[in-house]
């Protein structure tokens, strides 16, 4: 990725079917009557869903946070178990990895429509992704992306679900990084998802379109319009990257007037402090120090165009293997932690 955009560092998690079981298991003993006020709390971390009239986002109660703040509540380090709370305790997205997508988003989704809640999903395996970078792979081609694509669309089935749609990819066709001879295809698959996505009974679909530190809407608009934003709910800002919400905000807004209005979801998950400005200019948007969580996901903005802050970046998860981080996609608590002490 490259230092503006960092989405693509995000990389999808293999969820097992164990994960899915035990989400599932834990959901239907601990979601109560879907209206907030949940009695009952799953036996490692007491985690419960968020009132719905501030989110109507599903918390999973077995999320990799839940289980490390568990872990830290039996080995007594309550200080810092009530720091990674603020993680655990919050409606975080789901990213579809590639093996078995129909099993993920229907257990996902089974998750939350138990608890009375939206499953919040992103979908991540385009083909030639993040282009040979730390979150590099896809489906092997369109065929392929498109099977996988029927798989997670019969997961969801009538069931509520917000999709953000495929992070970094129009950025890597404007910024030149995905080989032209890709690109047509790249649209084809984009606008068939929404339309996918779109004749699914309750799904919201969000378009994937950069952040505040592109700094040109007038470069991603048309490819916008290519991929299908019409048919979508709207777009997606600032996806894995940690320019503020205010910041964010302009942007979506400068952007939606150029696309018909559209409304538009900002990714709060890191922004507490905005971005980072010191290092590598190339990596900035790479496991930065000194970084706190931004606003915790909710439906009630400041902006009638924006429809929700969200934690679409998954707030602990490393970036990929810089700053001595693990492999892109994996749980780094140490740096989970160090983001839950630096908010307020």
């Amino acid at each position: 990725m490259y230092g503006s955009r960092g989405a693509g560092a995000a990389v999808a998690r293999r969820v097992s079917t164990a994960v899915l079981g035990a989400a599932l298991l834990i959901t239907g003993c601990s979601s109560g009557g879907g209206d907030g006020s949940d009695k009952d709390a799953d036996a490692g971390a007491g985690i419960t869903q968020r009132p719905k009239g501030t989110t109507p986002f599903w918390v999973n109660p077995d999320g990799t946070a839940a289980q490390q703040l568990a872990g830290l509540e039996k080995s007594g380090k309550k200080q810092d178990a009530e720091q990674i709370r603020k993680i655990a305790e919050q409606p975080v997205a789901e990213w579809i990895g590639p093996d078995n997508p129909e099993e993920q988003t229907r257990g996902f989704t089974e998750a939350a429509d138990k608890a009375g809640r939206t499953a919040l999903l992103v979908l991540y395996n385009i083909p030639h992704r993040d282009c040979g970078q730390y979150s590099q792979g896809g489906a092997a081609d369109g065929d392929a992306y498109r099977a996988w694509l029927d798989g997670v669309a019969a997961g969801i089935g009538d069931r509520s679900a917000t999709v953000v749609l495929e992070p970094d990819a129009l950025l890597h066709l404007v910024d030149g990084c995905t080989p032209q001879q890709f690109h047509e295809e790249r649209y084809d698959l984009l606008k068939g998802a929404v339309a996918k996505l779109k004749s699914l009974k309750d799904t919201k679909v969000y378009l994937d379109a950069g952040n505040a530190g592109w700094q040109h809407p007038d470069q991603i608009f048309e490819p916008l319009n290519r991929a299908g934003i019409a048919q979508a709910d709207g777009f997606a800002v600032n996806v894995s990257n940690f320019y503020s919400t205010e910041e964010s905000v302009a942007y979506g807004k400068q952007l939606s007037a150029k696309v018909g209005g559209k409304h538009f979801v900002v990714d709060t998950s890191r922004n507490g402090k905005g971005p980072y400005t010191g290092g590598n200019p190339d990596e900035r948007w790479c496991n930065p120090p000194g970084r706190a969580l931004g606003e915790t996901p909710t439906t009630k903005t400041a902006d009638p165009l924006v429809d929700a802050y969200l934690w679409v970046k998954r707030p602990g998860e490393s970036d990929g293997e810089c700053k001595g981080g693990p492999k892109a996609g994996q749980w780094w608590a140490d740096y989970a932690l160090k983001l839950a002490k630096a908010s307020s």
